[in-house]
């Protein structure tokens, strides 16, 4: 019987594998778009970035961009492979080879050419400045002085913002986060691509929103493609064909109605700046330079789970005897908030939070405004909250059921019993799991990231974003967590010796 049950658990086993093996393969393939040629080429984009790069219906990337990359492949005999990266990994991506080229509307950089090569211009465009409607104070760039700027990270906008004096920048991963932070009230413009800005006020669900009619710069976007890539000279070649041919024209008109512009060959700078310098010497100068500011960044990482586990430990106790109530409503009332944060993402928490209550506020008229550290702490308290309920529920009911017994023949109330006899217990017990859950927590403040709030992690991406230099940025990030959660694992080692009397006493 034994035998048959082990046959049993190793074909179910068997067929789990081999259905997650299935899925796995399946969601390598999906949407790879490959066209069709010769030479695989891997091309990495974001496609959160209309009218250039994004996902249509039924999930198809599609865009100028887009189309324009399969058409320089189908000149070129070429295959591609898409490969979506956030746009701060991409040029990191490309410096490790991991992919062969990008195009994700990167401007053509004396910076960036540094670290890649780029294709010849295959668009023009530029810097522009988005405000809302009833805002009358800002027209010019110069009026941007000690406002508050949404921008994109490792975007050329990004660094224009840098320019202003006293401006306060909140930088985003994706444009629509850049677009919806100005939406909701919180920010008093938005520097970013002309063409995007006016595509999501266009076509996007953007109330309220204006451009002013100054563009800042003059730019040009270009294919990035690792250093002495064989690949650049394939994509040139294939550019001036769709150039010549007319088929450049027919894609512009196509996502932009007008002409096209004139496109340069090359820009002054293009292709002739060196690499920028390597090596273990100019590695360790790099997290020398930005070390302090990494500190500076796990300060507020640690400010944010303190706040953050304090609030939730004060929720999580008092959801967590509720769960222990007698009366059915109360007790399923809880159970129903332990079960949605803990069966939801954090990071969908976090958007609900800080982008989604404000939206839904302004659309019944009541403004509503959270700052960044308020938003990161009610949701990373309300997620702790819903794991240490759990935490207390158990470590009470660990609690052998004489010593609430003991307590009630001695006249203790049923307060005074929980208070003075079964809590203290339980806390013992509770400490090694709501240790790892302060561990967890200061590990998962690195998501706060999504909506610009600088801590750690965010640190980190920013100082990437100027530098490309991500093996040993992330890696002293890692360093810095690495050391926090060993601290962190010490203390409470020490609270639970503390709190045991066991332990605590002194050996015979």
């Amino acid at each position: 019987m034994a035998g048959l049950r082990i046959v049993n658990w190793l074909r179910l086993s068997l067929v789990v594998s081999l259905s997650c093996l299935l899925l796995v393969l399946g969601g390598c393939s999906f949407n790879h778009d490959v066209s069709s040629g010769g030479k695989t080429l891997r091309v990495a984009n974001e496609p959160a970035f209309p009218p250039f790069e994004f996902k249509g219906e039924g999930g198809k990337l599609q865009g100028f961009s887009i189309d324009l990359m399969n058409a320089i492949a189908q000149t070129a005999n070429l295959k591609v492979e898409w490969q979506s990266i956030p746009f701060d990994g991409i040029i990191p991506a490309l410096q490790a080879n991991t992919v062969d080229a990008a195009i994700s509307s990167f401007t053509i950089t004396e910076e960036r050419g540094k670290t890649v090569s780029f294709s010849r211009p295959y668009f023009q465009a530029g810097l522009a400045i988005a405000i809302r409607n009833y805002n009358q104070d800002i027209t010019t760039f110069d009026h941007l002085k000690n406002k508050k700027i949404a921008v994109q990270i490792g975007t050329t906008g990004a660094k224009k913002a840098k320019e202003i004096p006293g401006v306060q920048i909140r930088s985003f991963d994706s444009a629509p986060l850049v677009f919806q932070e100005l939406a909701n009230g919180n920010v008093d413009a938005v520097i970013h691509d002309a063409p995007v800005i006016l595509y999501a006020i266009n076509t996007a669900n953007l109330k309220g929103i204006k451009v002013i009619n100054q563009l800042l710069t003059e730019e040009y976007y270009g294919i990035p493609t690792p250093k002495n890539s064989p690949n650049l000279k394939l994509i040139n070649d294939g550019l001036d064909r769709l150039l010549q041919n007319g088929t450049y024209s027919q894609i512009y008109k196509k996502w932009f109605k007008v002409e096209p512009p004139a496109l340069p060959l090359k820009l002054a700078f293009q292709n002739e700046t060196p690499a920028s310098g390597s090596g273990i010497s100019a590695s360790f100068g790099v997290i020398f330079q930005y070390f302090p500011i990494l500190l500076q960044g796990a300060l507020v990482t640690l400010q944010l789970t303190i706040f953050s586990v304090v609030l939730g430990l004060i929720g999580g106790s008092l959801i967590g005897i509720i769960r222990l109530s007698h009366i059915t409503l109360v007790r399923w009332l809880a159970r129903a908030y332990v079960d949605f944060f803990r069966g939801t993402p954090m990071l969908v928490q976090i958007f609900m939070i800080y982008f989604g209550l404000p939206a839904i506020a302004q659309e019944v008229g009541f403004p509503l405004h959270f700052s960044r550290f308020v938003a990161a702490v009610i949701a990373l308290s309300l997620n702790s909250a819903a794991y240490i309920a759990e935490i207390v529920r158990a470590g009470i009911q660990s609690v052998e059921t004489g010593q609430s017994e003991a307590a009630q023949s001695l006249g203790l109330s049923s307060t005074e019993t929980m208070r003075y006899v079964i809590f203290p217990q339980a806390l013992v017990r509770m400490l090694p799991p709501l240790g790892n859950e302060f561990i967890s927590l200061l590990k998962d403040t690195s998501l706060v990231a999504i909506i610009g709030f600088e801590e750690l992690f965010r640190q980190g991406q920013l100082i990437v974003a100027e530098n490309y230099r991500a093996f040993e940025i992330y890696g002293c990030v890692a360093l810095v967590y690495l050391c926090l959660t060993l601290l962190s694992s010490q203390l409470f080692s020490w609270l639970e010796t503390w709190m045991n009397p066991v332990k605590r006493s002194p050996k015979s």
